[in-house]
């Protein structure tokens, strides 16, 4: 039987980072809202229980509360930050507003007896973000970290197995934080190494054989790594009985279409159908300048594509979707609360012809789906390509489309791509790409004036999207991007570089 831990959500910005981090330490975990019943729980039979942060003060009168019995199920807990106030209050301890507000590395001297710490050192970096801390252990725990300013900054009960911290082990600004959260999993929950991604590979297409047996299924195939993870796994597990319908909207990137078209249609066994609607998007775009207004032309457009092919397929018993799990808890399904719906999730669509849905990536955060991909047998050109959003080059080109735009797009960001990939920091980059703004501006190109397009550079670092930092290319590197676009790509004759974070600026553009 797998070893499962719940990641129980009081609202924290890390929630996901928790449970991507216990499963970095190859133990499978879900996300639970903390509304979760002590029924459904236990049901659940979890081998752990991690208590995430949150935004509020436990003695706020609209804060999250929690079943005292958790605490009674004999089920090892670990409280972060949030989760370590409410363990406290459960059980009889004392959280107010500290004097000093802690934020940022603090230095933290911890009891190595702990079982948390084992094997570390007796002083640590660690990443405190708080306003309120612990004024008194409950009955029976004892302190096992403390700060300059924050007394209790850990504290546990070996004999029930709870355990509880002020700081942050799940961010990487936490030093041994992984060890940390290791110690708890294999220490104090018993917790083995199960959860590899060749275990899952094999499993997933175990599981797909037995539920779709010799039936069919339909899959939109875009080319993008969470599509194309998904049309494998299906292909290894049901071969012929899988069609993969490929839309090409005419708003890839250079040569992409082929590409794909190329892998699935004679390196996998399946059936592969490539639609050409190039022509078909363009004419539906013309003139068209906000962004909103041209992701539902395409979104719009897309579906009536796929629908008629769909229909020449017929009758299909299974609709596949390459749903992953960040999807799932961020559109509030299961367990977790709604941060922002996606189209893949929650519903049925209505334009295919079958009975059920198929969703083999739903279980796995997108680093998993990469490492799944490499597994199967995807090319690493393909399990990391950049991300790239649904309506392609349209979001961004600022401003009307035209084919001669998106042919210059096109090259300026195959060059752009490929400088970065030749200087060797293409898996140090979260994404990279161009856009062409809808500016104009005055140049000299040989002896003659030229009033061509601005052409900018877009690269950021992230872990998973939601928070990014512009990414600090060398300066040669951006100097030998810039003179080739300039000097290779015609209708741009200047370029410049996005320093621009989020929040407050989006990754993509529009």
């Amino acid at each position: 039987m797998q070893q499962k831990v719940i990641v129980l959500d009081f609202g924290g910005q890390y929630n996901q980072l928790i449970a991507r981090r216990v499963r970095e330490a190859n133990v499978y975990s879900e996300i639970f809202a903390y509304t979760a019943s002590i029924e459904r729980i236990k049901e659940y039979n979890p081998s752990g229980i991690i208590l995430t942060g949150g935004p509020k003060s436990v003695y706020e009168e609209n804060a999250p509360k929690i079943d005292k019995k958790l605490f009674e199920l004999g089920i090892p807990i670990l409280g972060i930050c949030y989760g370590n106030h409410i363990m406290a209050k459960a059980l009889g301890g004392i959280v107010e507003s500290a004097e000093l507000s802690e934020y940022g590395h603090r230095k933290v001297a911890l009891n190595t007896d702990c079982l948390l710490f084992k094997g570390l050192d007796s002083e640590n970096i660690c990443w405190m973000s708080h306003t309120d801390q612990l004024g008194r252990v409950p009955e029976r725990f004892k302190i096992a970290a403390h700060t300059e300013t924050c007394p209790i900054a850990a504290m546990y009960n070996e004999d029930k197995k709870l355990y509880s911290v002020q700081f942050h082990p799940e961010v990487m600004h936490t030093q041994n934080g992984q060890k940390m959260l290791e110690n708890f999993l294999y220490e104090v929950c018993g917790c083995s190494k199960s959860w590899t991604m060749e275990n899952v590979a094999y499993q997933k297409i175990e599981e797909i054989k037995q539920q779709v047996g010799d039936k069919k299924v339909l899959l939109g195939l875009s080319g993008g790594v969470d599509s194309s993870v998904a049309a494998v796994l299906l292909s290894k597990a049901i071969g012929k009985n899988l069609t993969c319908i490929f839309v090409d909207h005419g708003l890839l990137r250079k040569d992409e279409g082929d590409e794909v078209e190329a892998m699935f249609a004679e390196g996998f066994d399946l059936n592969f159908v490539r639609v050409n609607a190039q022509d078909r998007f363009l004419s539906r775009l013309v003139g068209i300048i906000d962004p909103e207004e041209k992701r539902k032309i395409i979104g719009e457009e897309f579906i009536r594509v796929f629908e008629e092919e769909a229909r020449k397929v017929g009758h299909v018993d299974f609709l596949a979707q390459g749903t992953i799990y960040p999807d799932v808890v961020e559109s509030g399904e299961g367990h977790a609360d709604v941060i922002k719906s996606h189209h893949n999730v929650g519903g049925l669509p209505d334009v295919v012809d079958f009975d059920d849905i198929i969703e083999p990536l739903r279980e796995l955060f997108k680093d998993e789906v990469r490492a799944v991909g490499l597994e199967i047998g995807l090319d690493e050109s393909l399990v990391w390509r950049q991300p790239f959003p649904g309506p392609g080059l349209a979001i961004r080109i600022i401003g009307d489309i035209t084919k001669e735009k998106l042919d210059t797009l096109r090259e300026a960001d195959y060059i752009f791509r490929n400088e970065i990939s030749e200087a060797g920091l293409d898996r140090d980059i979260w994404q990279y790409f161009a856009a062409l703004t809808n500016i104009r501006t005055v140049g000299v190109m040989g002896d003659a004036r030229t009033y061509d397009y601005v052409l900018a550079l877009r690269a950021v670092t992230s872990v998973d999207a939601m928070t990014a930092d512009w990414s600090r290319i060398p300066y040669d590197v951006l100097a030998k991007i810039s003179n080739t676009i300039i000097n290779e790509v015609a209708g741009i004759n200047r370029v410049v570089y996005d320093i621009t974070s989020k929040p407050p600026g989006t990754i993509e553009w529009e």
